[in-house]
């Protein structure tokens, strides 16, 4: 087993490359034409360069159907922000136009780089015309994952699957129990193991968006040709033209050669320059793609967690990242909708991972959370990294899109990772976490590193541009980051799904895997600092999988079971969210004789109405309490003395919000 990769090296590469190369429904227009449009800036960075760009036009608008009047928009938008910015009509950029985008919005780039400031001119421009209802910077994507050092490499390891324990403690309950390399307690294990006599993840397709995969002996890469590299710049793909490939392959995402220094237009300083990582083959072996029970014979190296479902392989990520464009067409398009110019996916996902991101929030209105709302309607739950940059998650993406389920990372101890993003006070974006690795003894921020407990071990690759052949090229290697939080998420959803498919119940919708997913959290034995918590505890696989196989969804469209979201008393429903005038109806049974019900939402943006019904489902005009008249998202309704019943609660948008908080408490009888 041999490691390519210092963990200092990778480390500053990510967290500079974050910074410096910058941060990640259906259609979306203002109420009337007269209203400003919307942009978003807040990915753009002082020492960073653009010149592609994403505008989503009005539906009513001539601009959105022909790519002909599109380009002529964003041309007259130049020369007006000219107007203003005396750089950009000293040196005037020509425009083109790319390409339509799944979410119905156009791609369109400029003929040179702009600086943050003409970026910013020419944004709020294109803006001001009333055909526009949306534009920002079509920027670029990292992988999110930290190295092992090579001398954690223990030379007498012999891996197969024997050695399981010994490798991924991260599977195992978080009961303190000493691990048997390290002999520490592991108190932040993801309790996948007691959810495999449940479910394996069979019938269900899990997408993994990322570097791609490479051929191993111990990777399931059955469905590496069913997929798709959406790359579609060749300096990113390293392939001849800018035209996207068929098929899910790693063909290396190294940055040592010279022409990707940023002193010859590239992304990197030379003490940024890393070879190829194999994140990609890291991710989807967690999630399911690592093949499983094939042991003790060597080459049989690691478990995957849902080891029996099917990994799609979607390369988003070469060299120097991903763009957003990329990437937003490519979630559309595993979930089973339509990309042009790329054939339909026969193998729609029902889970999708992005173990990416960057700088820049990410409001409804952004691509980013359009595509994830397309994939959610389309029945895709997506799990997204929350960044390794130590701050708080608001200021990602695609962390902080609504409608993702955000995982953070935490350590053996259970303590959060030094380097996990994070909710700061009133804020629920990350809705739980998972291991991730905290690299140092007990969770520290430096230190002495701890192997293996410190990182997640998986199938990577030898090769330090272009893959090694298999099977000389295959490797297990320790990573860590949020990026290998999330495949234990991911995982462990098809590992829900699965035990729907084996009992014969429809599959959860993903508002409905998010509240199983919170309810069933573990709480942490470390308590988070009350500025940096991440949500609703630890993942709990075996928990999350038991309530998913026994819940009553109602089999169907319609009744109220199969349209309510679970409460669970003093548990907290994170990163919810809806357009105007939505209605999302929870439910909390309560007892009798129970004391003090307060139903509450809370954080996140936008503004909500509170409606409570006990029996039955409460609207706008038939509820038995409502919450104060106002705007935002704090809002409340207390109930001293609640019934033996079904407390239905509807939440309505008065605007379009996300990353809201719903919770219930009430006071139990004794």
């Amino acid at each position: 087993m041999v490691n390519s990769l210092g963990i200092k090296g990778l480390l500053a590469a990510s967290i500079a490359i974050t910074f410096s190369v910058t941060a990640f429904a259906g259609d979306v227009t203002p109420a009337s034409p007269g209203l400003s449009a919307k942009f978003n800036v807040s990915a753009l960075q002082t020492d960073g360069s653009y010149n592609r760009f994403i505008v989503r036009y009005r539906t009513d608008s001539t601009e959105q159907g022909s790519k002909t009047a599109a380009l002529q928009n964003v041309k007259a938008a130049v020369g007006r922000a000219a107007l203003s910015q005396a750089s950009l009509s000293g040196n005037l950029p020509a425009v083109n136009y790319q390409r339509k985008l799944a979410t119905g919005a156009d791609l369109v780039t400029t003929s040179r780089r702009l600086s943050q400031a003409e970026a910013t001119a020419l944004i709020q421009s294109i803006a001001a015309d009333p055909a526009v209802a949306f534009v920002g910077p079509d920027v670029m994507r990292q992988a999110i994952g930290i190295k092992a050092e090579t001398t954690l490499d223990p030379a007498s390891f012999s891996p197969n699957d024997q050695y399981f324990a010994a490798y991924q403690t991260d599977y195992l309950p978080p009961d303190g129990t000493l691990t048997p390399t390290g002999k520490v307690a592991n108190d932040g294990g993801a309790n996948i193991t007691g959810a495999w006599n449940l479910a394996d993840g069979t019938g269900v397709t899990i997408a993994v968006l990322d570097t791609g995969i490479v051929q191993h002996a111990d990777v399931n890469t059955s469905l590496a040709n069913a997929g798709y590299d959406f790359i579609s710049d060749a300096f990113v793909s390293d392939r001849a033209t800018d035209d996207r490939a068929p098929g899910g392959w790693d063909t290396g995402d190294w940055t040592t050669d010279s022409k990707y220094l940023t002193t010859n237009g590239g992304c990197v300083t030379k003490a940024q320059q890393q070879p190829s990582s194999w994140h990609g083959t890291h991710v989807a072996s967690a999630s399911g793609a690592e093949i499983t029970n094939n042991g003790p014979a060597a080459g049989s190296w690691g478990a995957g967690i849902a080891y029996n479902a099917k990994v799609l392989p979607v390369r988003v990520l070469g060299h120097c990242g991903g763009y957003d464009s990329d990437i937003n067409d490519a979630i559309v398009w595993a979930a089973g909708g339509h990309v042009d110019g790329v054939p339909d996916n026969q193998n729609p996902a029902k889970v999708i991972n992005l173990s990416l991101g960057g700088a820049g929030a990410c409001p409804a209105d952004d691509d980013a959370a359009i595509a994830i709302a397309k994939a959610n309607a389309l029945g895709a739950v997506v799990v997204v990294a929350a960044g390794n940059n130590s701050a708080d998650v608001a200021n990602f993406s695609p962390a902080s899109c609504p409608g993702a389920i955000t995982v953070a990372s935490t350590g053996y101890t259970s303590k959060l990772s030094y380097y996990s993003n994070y909710n700061v006070p009133g804020e629920s974006i990350i809705a739980l976490a998972a291991p991730g690795g905290g690299v140092y003894k007990n969770d520290g921020s430096s230190g002495t590193q701890l192997n293996p407990e410190g990182f997640m071990w998986q199938a990577l690759n030898k090769g330090t541009t272009t893959p090694t052949a298999s099977p000389a090229g295959d490797t297990l290697g320790g990573m860590a980051g949020t990026s290998q939080a999330t495949p234990h998420v991911t995982g462990t959803v098809a590992l829900m799904q699965s035990a729907r498919i084996a009992a014969q119940k429809p599959l959860l919708k993903p508002a409905e895997v998010l509240s199983i997913l919170t309810s069933t959290a573990h709480v942490p034995k470390v308590t988070p600092a009350a500025a940096k918590t991440f949500g609703a505890g630890l993942l709990d696989a075996g928990a999350a999988v038991a309530a998913a196989a026994v819940y009553d969804n109602g089999g169907g469209d319609g009744g109220n079971q199969d349209t309510t979201i679970p409460l669970t008393n003093g548990v907290v429903l994170a990163n919810q969210s809806g357009a105007a005038g939505s209605s999302t109806v929870y439910t909390l049974r309560v007892p009798a004789g129970a004391l003090a019900l307060t139903l509450r939402t809370l954080g996140g943006t936008g503004s909500v109405s509170i409606y409570v019904k006990a029996g039955s489902v409460a609207s706008a005009t038939n509820y038995d309490f409502k919450s104060a008249a106002g705007t935002g998202t704090a809002k409340s309704v207390a109930i001293s003395r609640p019934v033996d019943a079904t407390y239905y609660v509807t939440v309505v948008g008065d605007a379009a919000y996300s990353g809201v908080s719903v919770s219930g408490n009430f006071v139990a009888p004794k």
